[in-house]
């Protein structure tokens, strides 16, 4: 008996602001919003400021009116687009049916995570904590059986929450909301409607498909009437599929101290190797990536000796490639860890040495893995790393 399909909608809370917090902790409890002091638009508020009614697309006059001790922040749109991409990766993670919807929202088909990584709410639960250790955002997952009710329960689940809304549910879920929550009706829409005296998607859902085509057309009609039903046949459209997995980070202020490099090179392994297990594959190569602080950004590349998921074999060789770019104290930005060349792990032979020890650093961490998924991201970690950021 096939599976009804489950679909993951991850949406980055207050995303720019967000990301602003994690790099300014002081700015967590105060008003503040991403954009011109003065001039521009809102991009992104954090909670304290909607509460003064700040909110993005608005006029940074009209905020500063309504707060006038908000702080403004400046956009940083080279860090937003790197913290973007490292949350795609690690959805890529769990499952290769990710849509990348904007900068700040994806779907994931994780219909076939199920039997791997448990049900639906411990992966959404799962997802949330990696997203909030690793990028230290947080982000709101909604899931149903498809795309238009998995992004409505991301709403309900704001902020940082989650809802799951299984088939069983989906009218009692959809029904009650405003006619505005269906996707596509926008004020125009919404506007005609309620001069039919239809004002909730309940009133919507009961009425005649007919009544609905001859007053918004064949197509529309239809529609509207299926989204009442909460009916959605599209599928995850798949954006760039992963042929490698990796994980980046960017300081918080430019450092030229090789112990700090070294640390977070480490720390990139780790997540990448942990990607690939959680996706059961293997790398044949492992590349970095290095941007400095003038934002010029080099890579290398290199080979190994044989596929592998092993933080210690990744970070072995990651760091050889650091260490042959010769740097003298140059400021460096950000750094990156990508496995490359992906073969299934089932796949994947392994030439041992007749030294190895019958179970190593693998078995290892496929255990770390078992209790991270259990208890969440800092149930186990490397005691290298402990208490660095």
């Amino acid at each position: 008996m096939s599976r009804t399909q489950v679909i993951l909608h991850v949406d980055m809370d207050a995303f720019y602001a967000s990301v602003e917090m994690a790099r300014r902790p002081e700015l967590r409890d105060v008003p503040m919003y991403v954009g011109g002091a003065e001039r521009g638009v809102v991009l992104s508020a954090n909670y304290p400021a909607r509460a003064y009614g700040i909110e993005g697309g608005m006029p940074a006059t009209r905020a500063r009116r309504l707060c006038p001790q908000a702080v403004a922040v400046p956009p940083d749109y080279d860090t937003y687009t790197d913290v973007s991409a490292g949350v795609i990766q690690l959805l890529r993670s769990f499952t290769n049916k990710v849509e990348v919807a904007s900068i700040d929202e994806a779907f994931c088909d994780i219909t076939g995570a199920i039997c791997r990584l448990g049900e639906p709410r411990t992966i959404g639960e799962l997802l949330r904590a990696r997203v909030a250790d690793e990028q230290r955002i947080p982000c709101s997952v909604g899931i149903g059986p498809s795309k238009f009710i998995a992004k409505l329960a991301s709403k309900q689940a704001k902020p940082d929450g989650l809802v799951e809304v299984p088939s069983d549910r989906i009218t009692a879920f959809l029904h009650p909301l405003p006619v505005e929550a269906i996707w596509g009706v926008g004020p125009a829409t919404a506007s005609r409607l309620h001069k039919l005296g239809l004002t909730s998607i309940d009133d919507v859902a009961h009425t005649p498909k007919p009544t609905l085509q001859r007053a918004f057309g064949a197509g529309q009609g239809a529609l509207l009437h299926d989204l009442a039903w909460g009916r959605d046949n599209r599928s995850i459209q798949a954006t760039e599929p992963e042929h490698s997995i990796g994980a980046q980070t960017t300081f918080g202020r430019d450092t030229d101290d090789p112990r700090a490099v070294h640390g977070e090179l480490l720390r990139m392994a780790a997540r990448a190797s942990s990607r690939m297990r959680e996706a059961g594959m293997c790398g044949r190569a492992v590349s970095i990536s290095v941007r400095f602080s003038d934002f010029t950004t080099i890579t290398r590349t290199a080979q190994l000796p044989s596929p592998t998921d092993v933080t210690d074999e990744v970070y072995a060789q990651a760091l050889r490639l650091y260490e042959g770019l010769h740097l003298q104290r140059a400021r460096i930005r950000r750094v990156g860890v990508r496995i490359e060349k992906l073969v299934p792990a089932a796949e994947a032979y392994q030439q041992p040495t007749l030294d190895a020890p019958e179970r190593g650093m693998r078995e290892v961490e496929l255990a770390a893995d078992a209790l991270i998924r259990r208890f969440g991201p800092n149930a186990v970690g490397r005691a290298t790393l402990a208490g660095s950021t």
